[in-house]
């Protein structure tokens, strides 16, 4: 099983990572066959709707070039004129099918894979240029396509010529029996209508190369089961990273933690085992975590404790109820008010009578803890 997995079969629906490092390649799905249909084809459109619009307009700039009287012939001035004239008008004819060329070449390529430009695509690759890379290409299912392709298009492309020009065999004959401009452009009318008839063959080679180039492209893009594997460790992180991570968050945490024990009110202590630090104020609902750990944390947080002379209260199930309990920054639970409420009182009054104000506070021993919240 493992060895089925680990094989080179590319059988995995390619990620959005590397859909997206594919386009960044210029690796997108291309149908050389329906760029040339489409370019032969509005062509033929073209020439067949605006042809003699076009053929008119050049012919009639044409005709005004051929009647210059020749005292005009040698004034150089109006030649320049009459030569910017013709281009201008010759451009303003043709300016049509020059859009119409310009947008078909622009939007067939991007119909099937979408626009996309990379500068990757053409950038100079030195293993292009290797004859055995290329020996291989010569021997693959593309290449085997190509050929396929090619044969079915001369066989198309021969068989709608021949079918066509049997079809106007009577009037290609008959070619020249008129006068000479009308038969222009009937023969004119014929070749435009031949070049249609063959450009249109082609959708034939199209409907077929259109769905295998979207099939191959997908194809390529399939990824191993280990490919897959590896790609998904790089997104989460490798594990020895993802330790560190935690380990650098976790001592940053600590840190935080413990720059917030000299602000405390007190640090319930477990005594050795689990030290917490509360702190409270007026403003607060309820005394808050600020603080708290088991064994090495709690150790530091008691010598931090000590060093600032925070007061330190010995209260095992206590201690242990408020670090399951609470999160540090949230405020304890409510069942725990009352027994925090007298440590509080015991730890503020002491402090006053060691300032000389007031009497001694008497020891709390007993510190009523629910049943639910005791550890």
């Amino acid at each position: 099983m493992a060895a089925n997995e680990d094989s080179g079969e590319r059988s995995e629906e390619p990620t959005e990572k590397r859909k997206r490092e594919a386009r960044e390649k210029g690796e997108v799905a291309r149908s050389k066959e329906l760029n040339s249909a489409a370019l032969l084809i509005a062509s033929g459109l073209i020439f067949t709707v605006a042809g003699g619009y076009a053929t008119s307009g050049i012919a009639s700039t044409l005709m005004e070039n051929f009647i210059i009287d020749r005292a005009t012939i040698f004034d150089p001035k109006f030649m320049l004129q009459s030569l910017g004239h013709s281009i201008n008008n010759s451009f303003m004819f043709l300016v049509p099918i020059f859009i119409v060329f310009y947008l078909t070449a622009l939007i067939a390529p991007v119909s099937i894979g979408g626009l996309n430009f990379s500068t990757k695509a053409i950038a100079f690759k030195p293993n292009r240029m290797s004859p055995m890379k290329g020996f291989k290409k010569m021997f693959g299912v593309t290449a085997l396509m190509e050929l396929i392709k090619s044969i079915a298009k001369f066989a198309v492309v021969a068989s709608f010529t021949i079918f066509y020009l049997k079809g106007r065999f009577g009037e290609f004959m008959t070619l020249g029996h008129g006068d000479t401009l009308s038969e222009i452009t009937r023969g004119l009318g014929l070749l435009v209508n031949s070049f249609l008839v063959i450009a249109l063959s082609l959708l034939m080679i199209v409907a077929i190369d259109v769905p295998f180039q979207v099939w191959n492209h997908a194809r390529k893009q399939k990824m191993t089961k280990k490919e897959v594997r590896d790609e998904a460790k790089d997104a989460e992180g490798k594990p020895e990273v993802k330790r560190r991570l935690r380990q650098s968050q976790f001592e940053l945490s600590n840190r935080r933690m413990m720059e917030e024990v000299p602000k405390a009110d007190v640090v319930i202590t477990n005594p050795e085992h689990f030290a917490v630090a509360l702190k409270y104020s007026e403003n607060m609902v309820a005394p808050v975590v600020v603080a708290k750990g088991v064994e090495e944390v709690a150790l530091h947080i008691r010598k931090i404790a000590k060093h600032n002379e925070v007061p330190m209260f010995a209260a095992p199930p206590l201690a242990r109820a408020i670090f399951y309990s609470t999160k540090i920054n949230h405020p304890i639970p409510e069942g725990l008010y009352l027994a925090v409420a007298q440590v509080l009182a015991y730890v503020f009054q002491l402090k006053d009578f060691r300032k000389g104000k007031g009497n001694r506070p008497s020891d709390v021993t007993d510190l009523d803890i629910p049943n639910e919240l005791k550890r």
